[in-house]
């Protein structure tokens, strides 16, 4: 069983949403990861077509946009208790598909640790594969954030 997936979760044709799948692309290219510990894998927007995937790890690390209300491009970090705790005002956007993910992973015999990373948008209605401004602004520091949470999770 391996250590940490990296999830990245979101449409990159609506703007911000794509901002965890260009995240985990970027970060997957990186050399400082251990191909033995953790392993990098765009979910788009299937998270609960891939519970099974999970089996395989012992934590997952999620990058998705976030809507906390805070002003765009506010890195965000969460953990499956926080996304459960706020059940009437769901924070991820995609957070759940990714419950209810956890859940049947753990009816097939493992359910893994887990952790998000999130950004908050200025928009994800608009087409385009472009980061909005202030997103795009603030995209290093949401890297930085995910890179992180990856060595502390895999070290």
């Amino acid at each position: 069983m391996k250590r940490l997936l990296v999830l990245g979760v979101g449409n990159l044709l609506l703007t911000d949403d794509g901002a965890g799948v260009h995240a985990v692309k970027e970060l997957g290219q990186e050399n400082e990861w251990d191909p033995d510990k953790v392993d990098f894998l765009d979910g788009a927007t299937f998270t609960q077509d891939i519970f099974y995937i999970f089996q395989e790890y012992e934590r997952v690390l999620v990058l998705d946009t976030v809507k906390g209300g805070r002003e765009p491009g506010t890195v965000y970090r969460f953990t499956e208790e926080n996304l459960r705790d706020n059940y009437q005002q769901r924070l991820s956007l995609h957070d759940i598909d990714l419950l209810d993910s956890l859940k049947m992973a753990e009816l097939l015999g493992n359910k893994p640790e887990l952790m998000v990373i999130g950004i908050e948008p200025l928009t994800i209605s608009e087409w385009s594969m472009e980061l909005s401004a202030p997103v795009k602004d603030k995209y290093p520091k949401f890297l930085e954030a995910a890179r992180r949470e990856i060595r502390a999770l895999v070290s």
